[in-house]
């Protein structure tokens, strides 16, 4: 009996939810390669992704993600840790099916604030870092995500070490 392969893992989720946090850790403790969309984005772009975003726009940006996406076609075993509004995307979502399997990451609009509200990389939050804003932006993805995802885990109050303990368990039982 051949021993089965992890998969390509697509971390998805809310902007402060813990996606990079976690594919560090995976990183860590499986030596699994990590992808970070938004980093490689930037690098290839040699721009910021805010000024991504009022250069050429967010449509341009979302043709960049799936452009990347498409690219993991040869590749298992990697991590892949996606901007929040990867999966709005039905193609983009198809494109994770086609090579891996979906981890949603969730955090409660408590969690993710505390996480996000120093930081100013974040185009979307810009002039809304507060509870009732990241409720509403987290309400309206939250269906297309659960839609998405092979699987779902909370980030609230957990470390890293086990959120990615549970990814990858996860990850190898949905190869079964």
């Amino acid at each position: 009996m051949s021993e089965k392969k992890i998969p390509n893992i697509f971390l998805i989720g809310f902007m402060g939810c813990g996606k990079s946090t976690v594919a560090k850790e995976l990183n860590r403790q499986f030596h699994m390669p990590v992808v970070e969309m938004d980093e490689l984005i930037v690098k290839q772009e040699g721009m910021l992704i805010p000024e991504i975003f009022s250069t050429y726009g967010e449509s341009y940006f979302r043709r960049l993600e799936t452009k990347l996406l498409d690219g993991f076609s040869s590749q298992s075993g990697c991590v892949i840790s996606c901007g929040g509004g990867v999966a709005m995307r039905e193609e983009n979502v198809a494109l994770m099916k086609k090579h891996g399997c979906i981890a949603l990451l969730t955090a409660s609009p408590e969690t993710i604030l505390g996480r996000v509200e120093h930081g100013d990389d974040r185009p979307l939050l810009k002039g809304h870092k507060n509870l009732q804003d990241i409720r509403n932006l987290l309400n309206q993805r939250l269906p297309k995500y659960q839609a998405a995802a092979d699987f779902a885990i909370s980030t609230d109050n957990k470390a890293a070490f086990l959120i990615a303990l549970e990814v990858y368990q996860q990850a190898l039982i949905h190869t079964l």
